[in-house]
């Protein structure tokens, strides 16, 4: 007789069954099954191999993000949005900057849809694309860096690193205008260091020095990165995604006018898809160097630290949040001890708008509107802003997240929230949050945050047991 069990299947139960079993030799024995492990435990994995190795009960996403954005009703859809949008800029907005970003975008943006409604599918995107960078970024960017036009946070973190260099702190001591105070951590200087290397003498130099091509390519080498990380396959360039979302209003004028908080996306959106894949050590240097440039990024932290319990276990977590204080403190310790009234006032109390000169920054949100009111209109935003942080740090210690999209998205909603209450915001600080939620999900080519295949289900099939003669 031959034996019919299975690898994995139980003894039989009330007696004998008419067959008879051998027990196999060494040489025959079955490896033990791999099965998923405990949620959180170590070397958990919340999703599936590398290079597209879906598990076998996830369903086929096929309305996933990059397949709808592929219809040419929506390129020309979006197209026309973002023409519409831009088109506004020279009527409503008092900024001669944005208003020419928006004589210059509007008609991009209009022949990127043309290109994209007409020419073989093959070729549309990429040349809409394409018309769209040249028109609503390049163009642009090249004209307000030579005709040396740029926002005021600009010319904040370059000299920032010119006074580093020359007298140890990014922080004038003194600051009798607005312009005097700059609302960055020490580390943002160092976007400004080609300005103070190159200097402004020549049309090349400008350009080279400009911080604004700094932010791009800190914010395009982030966002390369993390899609490398979080794509299950290598059969989607990331270029063509990167293209079009530099190219959309949302970054595009950001990029043209200031783009200081581009390296914030970037870096945040870095640092969760390493946390997911558990480079532990990378997430916490990561965050810490976010962290270095502006504190309105530390709650990142909490969340990248939750989602490595979720999936890895505690001392992930702790590595990576030990990683993390370290690096962050062994960067600002020095400056916290010589130069702390300047960090309390310039980096804290000047953009909560609690010194005597008032930030310029302001947009009509719930927040700004407020703080309009006065002292007690002030008081009430404040307090809004806080029970708003308290409602999002409840949601991520009941919900914690189990993927980088998750993650992104409770970074997201507790940075929009802040900027939607915060006393001085800015309609573009909204652009963090935005990128957050659409670059992790274009990257991983799915809509949920939710793993592809359940914890309890990541195992594999067992080999057949070959007959065995008695």
């Amino acid at each position: 007789m031959v034996s019919t069990r299975t690898p994995g299947s139980s003894r039989p139960r009330g007696g004998s069954t008419g067959r008879s079993t051998t027990s196999t030799t060494p040489a025959q024995a079955v490896p033990p099954v791999r099965r998923g492990r405990p949620r959180g435990g170590p070397g958990h994995r919340s999703f599936p191999r590398q290079r597209g190795e879906e598990g076998p009960t996830s369903p086929p996403d096929r309305l996933n993000p990059a397949g709808l954005a592929g219809h040419r009703g929506v390129q020309l859809l979006g197209c026309l949005v973002a023409a519409g949008w831009a088109a506004g800029f020279p009527i409503v907005s008092d900024l001669s900057n944005q208003r020419l970003w928006g004589e210059l975008a509007a008609p991009a943006y209009l022949l990127a849809g043309v290109l994209c409604l007409t020419l073989p599918r093959r070729l549309a995107a990429r040349a809409g694309a394409a018309a769209a960078l040249l028109g609503a970024v390049l163009v642009p960017l090249v004209v307000l860096v030579l005709e040396g036009r740029h926002q005021s946070e600009v010319m904040v973190v370059e000299r920032s690193a010119h006074l580093l260099f020359t007298t140890g702190s990014p922080y004038l001591p003194d600051p009798v205008v607005v312009t005097d105070y700059n609302p960055y951590l020490p580390a943002m200087a160092l976007f400004g260091v080609p300005r103070a290397l190159f200097g402004d003498g020549n049309p090349l130099a400008r350009l080279a020095g400009d911080a604004r091509i700094w932010f791009a390519l800190a914010f395009a080498v982030c966002l390369l990165a993390s899609w490398r990380l979080l794509r299950p396959s290598r059969d989607r360039a990331p270029l063509l995604p990167l293209t079009v979302l530099t190219a959309s209003p949302l970054v595009a004028l950001a990029l043209v006018g200031g783009g200081v908080d581009l390296p914030l996306i970037g870096l945040c959106c870095l640092a969760m898809a390493l946390a997911e894949r558990d480079r532990t050590i990378a997430a916490g240097l990561v965050l810490a160097l976010a962290g270095c440039l502006k504190w309105t990024v530390w709650p990142a932290l909490p969340v990248a630290v939750l989602l490595l319990w979720r999936l890895y276990g505690r001392r992930p977590a702790a590595r990576a949040g030990l990683t993390a204080l370290g690096a962050a403190g062994a960067v600002m310790l020095p400056y916290a001890l010589l130069r702390a009234e300047e960090l309390r006032d310039q980096v804290v109390r000047f953009p909560l708008g609690l010194t005597a000169i008032q930030t310029p920054a302001g947009s009509p949100l719930p927040g700004k509107v407020l703080a309009g009111f006065g002292p007690t209109g002030h008081i009430a935003s404040l307090v809004l802003l806080t029970v708003g942080g308290l409602g999002v740090a409840v949601w991520l210690l009941a919900r914690p997240p189990v993927s980088a999209i998750a993650a992104a998205d409770l970074l997201a909603a507790g940075l929009a929230i802040a900027f939607m209450l915060a006393p001085a915001g800015r309609f573009g600080y909204l652009a963090l949050p935005v990128v957050l939620v659409i670059w992790p999900r274009l990257a991983a080519g799915r809509w949920t945050g939710r793993p592809p295949v359940p914890p309890c289900l990541l195992s594999y099939p067992e080999p057949a047991l070959p007959a065995v003669q008695p």
